[in-house]
């Protein structure tokens, strides 16, 4: 096997990636310049253990690990439903932990329960069309939108929100709440299916580390 090749990795920016470099100090692996938060570099190196290291927009994460930019990616399930790559989701980390879930005001679970044609705004249109085609066979319309969905079913635009909810305050704050919980999320370990094959030796160890600390 070729020592030489980098091992990459693509981590999801901001919480994630601190954490996530948080819990590979824990296993040996360090890499002081990604945590510098002045700097303008765009690709990290730890030259004496051969790896590399890149932040990454999380929905672009499973994108670059499934054409092989990065070997290994590390994301939130949600965007690894959402994207619906060719990927090998290897590991749950455990931490980034929340749920994705259907909410609204109380006068929508009826709409939910009697599997009415009702609207549904979301960033994740395909883990809503997933949820309501497959798992309820409820005809929805669902509706993208890309800023705080809780005000989509306020000013009427929709009846219900797919949504990720951490602690379901800001739902409160609206008079909305949880009315159906469509999966637990947390944050993950991805790994490009070529790079499985090449470099399995390296990566079979790295997730064996991280098992140790989670």
């Amino acid at each position: 096997m070729d020592e030489k090749r980098y091992l990459t990795f693509a981590l999801g920016k901001g919480r994630l990636a601190n954490k996530t470099m948080d819990l590979f100090e824990k296993i040996g692996i360090t890499c002081e310049e990604i945590r510098d938060k002045d700097t303008r570099k765009l690709i990290f190196v730890n030259e004496k253990m051969k790896l590399k290291f890149f932040l990454a927009k999380g929905p672009d994460v499973p994108t670059y690990v499934e054409y092989g930019a990065a070997d290994i990616g590390i994301v939130g399930k949600d965007t690894i439903l959402e994207e619906g790559r060719n990927i090998y989701e290897v590991l749950d980390l455990g931490y980034g932990k929340c749920r994705m879930c259907i909410c609204g005001p109380e006068s929508a679970r009826e709409l939910l329960q009697h599997h009415e044609q009702i609207r549904v705004a979301t960033k994740y249109p395909n883990i809503a069309k997933d949820y309501f085609y497959n798992k309820k066979h409820q005809t929805v319309e669902i509706i993208k939108l890309n800023g705080s969905i809780e005000l989509a079913p306020i000013v009427g635009l929709s009846e219900v929100i797919c949504d990720i909810v951490e602690t379901g305050t800001t739902l409160k704050e609206n008079g909305l709440m949880v009315l159906e919980e469509v999966c637990p999320l947390s944050a993950r370990v991805v790994v490009n299916q070529v790079s499985m094959k090449m470099e399995n030796e390296r990566i079979t160890k790295l997730i064996r580390d991280l098992k140790t600390v989670i």
